[in-house]
């Protein structure tokens, strides 16, 4: 495990780094917080056979359609605007600008475009996020129906919202649209249930989506069995993270902060596991899921690789499970990602371009790492991880980073 270590240290090194002008960062120590680790070891002990996605989402009763789409990487989420109406304190990023609707990095100046986009890589699901894609509410609604008129029938769809600028019109044009399902973040009213009841008996499926914050365990407790009578299906909790926008406001409340490839609150990821079990006590008809940090950066990310290469694989080309195109032969091995960009955006070179009727993108094989030679001592080590199914982590370097490359890492990471 050694390699592994040495990635793990590595994350450390970086968060602390990005972080350094925040000193009273109170990142984990496992003498001080042992009390914390141990709770949530029992925690996810209760859990017990609940979990989807290589048990990185624990969960009670069941999941919404959305969220299994993503778990298959199979889902594209547009941002509608980057304008929001609400205050929250631990919104990751400032959300004071309108911009034209992206995805990826891409962006969709018609309706139309975004269709032909989902067309082309047949994603399953659609999302509408912002910002707040309410406070522009008829180009949320150009975008739907665009998605509606132009994909397939099936195609799942969903909306974000703190539905502050929400009403029972609104909705219903939504719902008369095709929308499938609406999300509301309930951090953003106080935690109150008034407006969800506009869009009850209008969408059908209703989901609470909101980061699990500490202080608010015993609240959303409590409301667990309100929630079901207002008409929600589902409740999603996401685990706070640090970013140096959020950072002044965050780091005045007292959390201990894990460095992963982001930094989490770990409080957030107990507190989460307490609500959960909790719904599963009062054995509720309520799904709740827990849609940890290690989930989101390992499944989203991966998701989009496999859609975009699986569209550009060359003659020898193998996508693995991790989305990267792998080029093997018995002395050379060597791994590329596809990146796909804005024609007028890009000045990357070696690109062809791809015309999707009025937008063109560019498309550009990324080396992703150097060409690994490999020679007959390692040879059965590299071919045994490329048939391996369960991903077992190598501590040796060269093969610990074929690993990365291959698979998707198994469990909630364990970082202490």
């Amino acid at each position: 495990m050694e390699a592994y270590y040495a990635y793990l240290n590595g994350l450390v090194n970086n968060n602390k780094s990005i972080f350094q002008m925040y000193p009273q960062v109170n990142w984990i120590n496992p003498y001080v917080h042992a009390e914390l680790i141990d709770q949530r070891g029992q925690l996810l002990e209760k859990v017990g056979n609940s979990w989807l996605f290589k048990k990185t989402k624990p969960f009670h009763y069941q999941i919404s359609k959305g969220c299994e789409l993503c778990g298959k990487g199979l889902w594209s989420c547009l941002f509608i605007t980057g304008k929001c109406n609400g205050a929250c304190f631990y919104c990751p990023a400032a959300q004071n600008r309108d911009t034209t609707p992206t995805s990826q990095q891409l962006t969709f100046d018609t309706p139309e475009a975004y269709a032909d986009y989902v067309n082309f890589f047949n994603f399953k699901g659609v999302s509408f996020s912002g910002g707040e894609p309410l406070l522009f509410f008829q180009r949320t609604l150009d975008y739907l129906l665009s998605v509606r008129k132009k994909c397939d029938p099936d195609i799942y769809t969903w909306l974000y919202t703190n539905g502050i600028v929400g009403d029972k019109e609104k909705y219903q044009m939504l719902a008369d649209a095709g929308l499938n399902e609406i999300r509301f973040d309930i951090g953003a009213t106080a935690y109150r249930l008034d407006k969800i009841l506009s869009a009850k008996n209008l969408i059908r499926n209703i989901t609470i989506e909101i980061p699990a914050i500490p202080e608010e365990k015993k609240l959303l407790m409590s409301l667990l069995p309100e929630m079901v009578k207002a008409g929600v299906t589902n409740l999603n909790l996401h685990q706070l993270r640090l970013t140096t926008y959020n950072a002044p406001k965050l780091l005045k409340r007292n959390y201990t902060y894990v460095p992963s490839e982001r930094p989490v609150v770990l409080e957030s990821e107990i507190a989460a596991l307490e609500i959960l079990n909790h719904a599963k006590n009062l054995e509720l008809d309520l799904g709740v899921n827990y849609c940890a940090f290690d989930y989101k950066f390992r499944f989203q990310k991966a998701g989009y690789r496999k859609m975009v290469a699986g569209k550009f694989t060359g003659e020898g080309d193998y996508l693995t499970e991790n989305g990267f195109l792998r080029k093997y032969s018995r002395d050379s091995l060597a791994y590329a990602g596809v990146l796909l960009s804005d024609n007028d955006h890009s000045q990357l070179l070696n690109s062809e371009k791809l015309y999707l009727n009025d937008k063109t993108y560019k498309v550009t094989r990324a080396d992703s790492s150097a060409p690994m030679v490999i020679n007959d001592l390692c040879r059965a080590d590299v071919e045994q991880i490329f048939l391996e199914k369960s991903g077992t982590i190598s501590g040796d370097e060269t093969l610990f980073k074929i690993w990365q490359y291959e698979w998707i890492e198994n469990g909630l990471r364990n970082w202490f």
